[in-house]
């Protein structure tokens, strides 16, 4: 019990020895202001029409709107390349850490350190995208008159924002705010897992490059994107939609392409086991390679 106990403290301490890096990181910074500033213009369409209308919408409803899009996900994912650049962190505590703990608990902390990042980096987005919005929102939690006429018009779908009436029927706005922001963080950590299992193999610069294709990938297997190449016609799109749906990581984290009871698309419960099952699967690799990973550090004299 004490062995576990100083274990768990140990991977502590190494995920805290990171966040204290943070000060004054001209990277860290960066990557904040720039996806508070892809908040701003991805909320652009639904501030729009509220002000056009004249009608006020739901707190969590920009949300929403903005990240249940494949697009908009995968931008705001891809900052996360930037925040995670340096992962595993290699400086000059390392050391002093390697002699008093193992390379198992130490990666374990990069992992903790990974996830928790991670989650503070979706809150810093959904708190973002509230604030941005906060003008035109009420708090109740019932959908708003916007989001009726989006849905229910037709609008939405012109203005590209992915109002699915099938979902406001049978849900209320802050769950499927809730859903969203546990896909978005579950496909995040997954990506960026990929890069530190690519950087222990073969280097930061395989590593980054992982992140990127990882990201492409989803991109290229988006039903608008396949359809354009492969000029599918609609009436087989569904067939394709399905497909595309179980295969894509970007689209087992866009809230519009699962299952609601009217197709088959995965559910919900679907999409987190195959992140968990993604996520568990990178972070055995993590603690595979860590055992023949060389760590080389450069002397400052």
């Amino acid at each position: 019990m004490y062995r576990a106990a100083d274990g768990v403290r140990q991977i502590m301490q190494v995920a805290g020895y990171n966040y204290r890096q943070w000060k004054k990181n001209p990277r860290i910074i960066m990557t904040f202001a720039l996806s508070f500033t892809v908040c701003f213009l991805l909320s652009d369409k639904a501030l729009d029409f509220s002000a056009a209308y004249a009608k006020s919408m739901q707190a969590a409803e920009p949300f929403i709107w903005t990240f249940g899009d494949a697009g908009s996900i995968m931008i705001i994912s891809m900052l996360l390349i930037l925040l995670f650049s340096d992962i595993p962190m290699l400086n000059a505590g390392v050391p002093f850490y390697l002699m008093r703990t193992t390379k198992r608990r130490w990666i374990l902390g990069q992992i903790a350190y990974v996830c928790t990042v991670t989650a503070l980096y979706m809150l810093f987005v959904l708190a973002s995208t509230a604030v941005i919005c906060a003008k035109n929102c009420f708090p109740g939690n019932m959908w708003s008159a916007t989001g009726a006429i989006l849905g229910y018009s037709g609008l939405g779908e012109n203005l590209h924002l992915p109002i699915a009436v099938k979902v406001m029927e049978f849900i209320t706005p802050y769950e499927c705010m809730l859903q969203i922001i546990l896909l978005m963080l579950l496909y995040s950590i997954s990506m960026v897992l990929v890069m530190l299992v690519l950087n222990l193999k073969w280097g930061k610069r395989a590593g980054i490059t992982g992140g990127i294709l990882y990201s492409l990938y989803g991109l290229l297997l988006s039903p608008d994107t396949v359809a354009a190449l492969l000029k599918i016609p609609e009436e087989q799109m569904f067939r394709a939609n399905v497909i595309l749906g179980w295969i894509s990581p970007l689209n087992h984290a866009t809230y519009k392409m699962h299952n609601f009871g009217y197709d088959r698309l995965p559910t919900l419960e679907q999409s987190y086991m195959v992140f968990g099952g993604l996520i568990l699967l990178l972070g055995l690799l993590a603690l595979y390679l860590i055992k023949m990973y060389n760590f080389s550090f450069v002397s400052s004299k």
